[in-house]
């Protein structure tokens, strides 16, 4: 729920009802700057609140940073009780949790000492990964082992790699090595914007490529 999350989500004809899970990769503002908002629509008007459960899934850590944010904003974003259902997975080794459809798979990344990858097998046997923020993780690739897709941050041009996040190539080099079928990349900084991302990423990737766009609806069930 970073930065525009809402008025994208009305872009594609999806309300705040309609989303049932929230994954927080880590805690930067970039991920989480629209929770707030989200939490305040979904509260009111009165006549037309949120009575499903919402339940969000992120790294130890959250519960707190969550009570800090009603800490300032008080009741506005103080939900029913039962509506809002926090899960933290451990960031510090594996984790996984099942629901009715799917099961989560976790491993913590290297950025924060909070951020952790998320895998998700469907009941349909279909797997995503999303890597959230990362430089090179071996636990990326373990996680992302033989997956149907991998969603994985590249925020810079390999000329411009900087600790804590991916470039294409080694974005591409950690698809081969999980063996994926299919890579998304994503989380572009401005600089990409001056690369040729796709010809970065053939370096070290010969499959199926997608460079992420905003509004892209990737089926995968």
């Amino acid at each position: 729920s970073g930065p525009g999350t809402m008025k994208r989500l009305l872009e594609v004809g999806t309300t705040i009802f309609d989303i049932s899970f929230i994954f927080y990769s880590h805690l930067h503002p970039d991920h989480t700057g629209e929770l707030v908002t989200f939490l305040f629509a979904t509260k009111y008007p009165d006549e037309n609140h949120r009575t499903e459960p919402l339940t969000i899934i992120a790294g130890h850590g959250f519960s707190g940073f969550y009570k800090k944010l009603k800490n300032v904003y008080e009741n506005w974003i103080e939900l029913s009780p039962g509506v809002v259902n926090i899960i933290e997975l451990d960031n510090t080794g594996p984790d996984s949790i099942r629901f009715d459809d799917f099961t989560v798979k976790s491993l913590p990344v290297e950025h924060t000492d909070e951020s952790i990858a998320y895998r998700i097998n469907s009941g349909a046997g279909r797997s995503i990964v999303y890597s959230g923020d990362t430089d090179f993780s071996d636990n990326l690739i373990t996680l992302a082992k033989d997956a149907d897709l991998l969603v994985c941050e590249s925020a810079l041009p390999d000329e411009l790699k900087v600790k804590g996040h991916l470039t294409p190539s080694l974005a591409g080099e950690i698809a081969t090595r999980a063996n994926v079928a299919k890579l998304v990349l994503t989380h572009f900084y401005p600089e990409c914007d001056h690369a040729n991302i796709e010809k970065q990423c053939r370096k070290t990737w010969s499959g199926p490529l997608v460079l992420a766009e905003d509004l892209m609806n990737i089926d995968f069930i």
